[in-house]
């Protein structure tokens, strides 16, 4: 996984799931409340504190 929020595209694989942002990568003075982010149906989510956008790199494990 990307560490750096100020590319503000993370590219993420079935390994980092269930995704959150900010991810345990992030700094702590630059983090937002942690929200999880639906990203296993369109490869792709957005979110909304931060506005990174996180896209799904390779297919999902079983189970997801």
């Amino acid at each position: 996984m990307e560490q750096d929020i100020k590319a503000r595209i993370v590219e993420v694989t079935g390994e980092d799931l269930p995704l959150h942002c900010p991810t345990p990568a992030m700094k702590a003075w630059e983090s937002h409340p942690r929200v999880f982010l639906p990203i296993e149906r369109t490869g792709e989510a957005l979110c909304p504190y931060c506005g990174t956008l996180y896209k799904l790199k390779g297919k999902l494990p079983k189970g997801h």
